[in-house]
């Protein structure tokens, strides 16, 4: 199979169910964030860290390939066959959570992003996370979106920001709690 097509080099590209719409669309915008998002959530998985969460992170990666194809379908075309999110797919990032948080330190400050270079990466696909909801939700004041998906999203950056925490903890790097001037 050929990765190139030559059918977007005048700017276009084709949403699931057929539709060609400017590669500049929101739609493509809110997909393609969560692209970048899925390889932010690779790179953390390849983290030795996380050696015991790879098949963890693996799973968020598919459900975001998941909640990408939902994404790239033209509204409407409910005949598209693509694989569905559920709400236990929501319920078991915050099971995930709940058992990190276990066994942190209660959160009483705002935490500045950084200690460890693994520990910036969680940061950096929570922020992603972050973004790709808003694009999501802006998507959604134009055209319809799951509302499991945004959800979805919202909880996963919550999931990126215990992580965060969590690998800070694992390993032994002290969190830097933001201490503002005045």
């Amino acid at each position: 199979m050929k990765i190139y097509t030559k059918t977007g080099d005048s700017g276009t590209t084709s949403l699931l169910g057929g539709a060609r719409v400017s590669k500049a669309h929101i739609r493509i915008e809110a997909y393609g964030t969560v692209d970048e998002l899925n390889s932010y959530v690779g790179l953390l998985r390849d983290q030795e860290v996380n050696s015991e969460r790879k098949d963890f992170l693996k799973e968020i990666q598919d459900r975001l390939f998941t909640l990408g194809a939902e994404l790239a379908t033209e509204p409407g075309k409910d005949k598209v066959v693509k694989p569905s999110m559920f709400e236990s797919d929501i319920e078991v990032l915050e099971k995930a959570m709940d058992e990190m948080d276990e066994s942190l330190e209660p959160l009483k400050n705002f935490v500045l992003p950084g200690g460890h270079q693994a520990v910036s990466f969680a940061h950096l696909a929570r922020c992603v996370c972050r973004r790709a909801e808003r694009i999501a939700i802006a998507l959604n004041d134009q055209e319809p979106v799951d509302a499991l998906s945004v959800k979805y999203l919202n909880r996963l950056s919550d999931y990126l920001f215990i992580l965060g925490r969590k690998m800070a903890a694992e390993l032994g790097v002290e969190e830097v709690k933001w201490q503002p001037r005045g």
